[in-house]
Formats: C-alpha cells, sequence, structure tokens
C-alpha cells in the first residue's frame, strides 16, 4: 500500500531523530513558568511566532535609546549535564545577558532564549527555561519567546547549548559610560557568588589534570566539587536599578562594568575614558575558595588567572567620591557585599602593565597591584 507523502514525511523526520511531540510536551511544562514572567507589556500571550511587547511608554522619553544584548553560558552547561542538573543554568544565563543590559542604565524590557540538543527531554528542557523564567522575573524581564531545536548527529543525545537575547529601554540622559567618568571616581566591587559562566574549560581541564570528578567532595566545599561549580551567577539587575533610581542617589553612578569573560581589568578599562587610569588594589578582599582551589589544583597563583575569572568581583560601579560610601551602603543593603577597590585618575603616568584596550574599546587604564588578602 502506498505511503502518503505527509505521512511519509513525518516519519521520515522521526527517523532522523527528531521528536515533535517531544517538543511540544517541553513547551506544556514550561508554559507557566515563561508566563509568569509577563506583565501588561506583553502582548498577545504565550506561543506566537514572534514576541510583542508594547513600548508605548517610550513615548515619554525625550530620546530613547534601545540597549540588546546576547550570549551564552560556555562549557558552565558540560558539569550541568554531567551532574544532571539543569534548574539553574537559566539563571546564569540571564546573568550573561541581562546584566549587560543594565551596564548602560537601561532597563531590560524583555528576552528570547535558545537552546540546541541532540534529543529534546520535556522534564529538562522544562527545567532550564523554568531557571530562565525565574531569573527573568527576579530581573524585572518578560521572556517573551524562545526556540528549542532538536539537532541529533550533531549534538549527542544529552547534550545541550543555551543562548540568549535581551532589549532594554535608557533615556539618553540618562545613560551610563566613560563619559561621565572624571578624575577621583572611586571604583566599587560588588560581590560575586562564585565562577559565575566564565572560565570553565580551563576548570574543566584542571579538574581533569588531578583525575576529579564533579562527585568528588572536597573539605574547603560545603558539598561537592560540582555543586560548588554550579552555583548560580549573582544577578545584580534589579538592585542597581534601584541605586539608579533613587533621587537621593541621583548621578552618582557614573560607569558600570560587568566582569566576563578577560577578567577585572580588561573589562573595567572598557568602561573608563581615554587617557585615565586606575590600580585595583587586591588587599581589599580576599577570592572565594572556589578560586583557590583551582589555583592550588593547577599548581599556579591566583593572579595568573586574573585573565580568565572574576576571583570574587561580579561587578564594578565607578562613582562620585562624595556617594560612594552611600552607594555601598544601598547595595549592602541589598544583600549584595561592596567596597572600593581604587580610585580613578587622570594624571600622566608611566602605563606599562597596565591592561588597555580590551575588546577593541580605546578606553583607560587598569591593573591590578599588591597581595590579596588571607
Amino acid at each position: 500500500m502506498a505511503t502518503s507523502p505527509a505521512h511519509s514525511t513525518s516519519a521520515s523526520y522521526a527517523a532522523a531523530g527528531v521528536d515533535t511531540a517531544a517538543g511540544d510536551r517541553a513547551v506544556e511544562l514550561m508554559k507557566a513558568a515563561v508566563a509568569a514572567t509577563h506583565g501588561p507589556g506583553v502582548v498577545g500571550g504565550f506561543g506566537g511566532f514572534a514576541g510583542l511587547f508594547d513600548v508605548s511608554f517610550l513615548k515619554d522619553f525625550d530620546r530613547p535609546l534601545l540597549a540588546t544584548s546576547t550570549d551564552g553560558v560556555g562549557t558552565k552547561v558540560a558539569i550541568a549535564q554531567a551532574l544532571d542538573k539543569h534548574d539553574t543554568i537559566g539563571q546564569d544565563l540571564v546573568g550573561m545577558v541581562v546584566d549587560d543590559i543594565v551596564v548602560v542604565g537601561a532597563r531590560p524590557l524583555i528576552m528570547t532564549d535558545y537552546i540546541a540538543c541532540g534529543r529534546v527531554v520535556p522534564t529538562r528542557i522544562a527545567s532550564i527555561v523554568e531557571g530562565i523564567a525565574r531569573a527573568c522575573s527576579e530581573t524585572g524581564t518578560a521572556l517573551v519567546g524562545g526556540e528549542t531545536a532538536e539537532h541529533p548527529g550533531l549534538l549527542g543525545p544529552d547534550d545541550y547549548d543555551v543562548a540568549g537575547a535581551a532589549v532594554g529601554a535608557v533615556e539618553s540622559g540618562r545613560q551610563l559610560g566613560p563619559h561621565l567618568v572624571g578624575d577621583g571616581d572611586v571604583v566599587l566591587a560588588l560581590a560575586s557568588s562564585g565562577l559565575h559562566s566564565n572560565g570553565f574549560s580551563l576548570v574543566r581541564h584542571i579538574l581533569a589534570s588531578r583525575d576529579l570528578g564533579y562527585d568528588d567532595a572536597l573539605p574547603e566545599f560545603s558539598g561537592t566539587v560540582g555543586e560548588a561549580l554550579l552555583e548560580p551567577t549573582r544577578l545584580y539587575t534589579s538592585p542597581l536599578l534601584r541605586v539608579l533610581d533613587d533621587p537621593a542617589l541621583d548621578g552618582a553612578v557614573h560607569s558600570l562594568s560587568h566582569v566576563t569573560g578577560g577578567g577585572i581589568a580588561a573589562n573595567l578599562a572598557r568602561v573608563l575614558p581615554r587617557g585615565s587610569w586606575t590600580e585595583v588594589d587586591r588587599s581589599t578582599w580576599s577570592p572565594l575558595p572556589v578560586f583557590r582551589v583551582l589555583s592550588d589544583l593547577a599548581g599556579s597563583t591566583l593572579e595568573s588567572s586574573e585573565g580568565t575569572w572574576n576571583l570574587g568581583i561580579g561587578m564594578i560601579a565607578v562613582v562620585a567620591a562624595s556617594q560612594a560610601a552611600a552607594v555601598a551602603s544601598a547595595l549592602e543593603a541589598d544583600g549584595i557585599a561592596t567596597w572600593p577597590v581604587g580610585t580613578v585618575s587622570t594624571g600622566g603616568r608611566d602605563l606599562a602593565g597596565f591592561e588597555q584596550g580590551a575588546k577593541g574599546v580605546d578606553g583607560g587604564a587598569v591593573r591590578l597591584v599588591g597581595d590579596y588578602a588571607g
């Protein structure tokens, strides 16, 4: 008996390893979490070909600027896959994407996600998206769309990768950046929760070289190696927006730097004006145990990993000296340890040994000095 073309096509797709029914089940499992991020600005609800967001409020701006960012989580997903623990990787994604939006002073509005996998396991996909949705809710971002793509043969059955993009808005006169930074500004460090989502290729290399597994326990950690490594990325957006919206702190924050790939010096240099410099004092903080343990396992120093890991500082705020203490107090009250690590100078000096020109930005110059606190 002849097979209809429609049936033949469907059977061939299934034979190729693509399970559209599993994708539909994953969508059903994640619907409630995604919908919980939707405020009155979301138009059309869940499941459309494109997410819609009402931006009528931008008519009240003198000159609205849209801010956009896109990123992934990198090889941290390999640890989540090895441990079969997928409920925190979504927060990592939101941290990497949305916290870049607030750096320019923008309020995040919407986000979309993309998950590529070798095989759709509905509960796994739903767990990832639920983590994204929780973090979107925490940052005031509507998760308005996404895509899950099954790539059999390209990715292993239990392999996946995640990426996302976000859009925010800021009044042009409220944009943060190097143009606001001046001589004498104070550099504040905001504590990280751990490795966040950078440098995991090095982490995995170190563990493999010492034959350590993610289920192994180390005395320096309260749990297993894998649990310590999967500590989710701290989210800075909401606390920073509260500072930016506080009338008592109006104009206090001049620039922000999200410490991701490249480390502290490279990322801070990007948000300082050309001709300025600062020295970040290592003695003002003690890197978290995860960084010390990994450095010891590698037989290297903390200083040698400064271009790879955040070493305990996840975000940096460059602020007016007269309001530095007040900004730090506000962030501390919001649960983020914050402390001064340096001062911006525009005075001439020899900049040999300073980090400059990172990621193509002709900005300021930064170097780390001194020894880390014990």
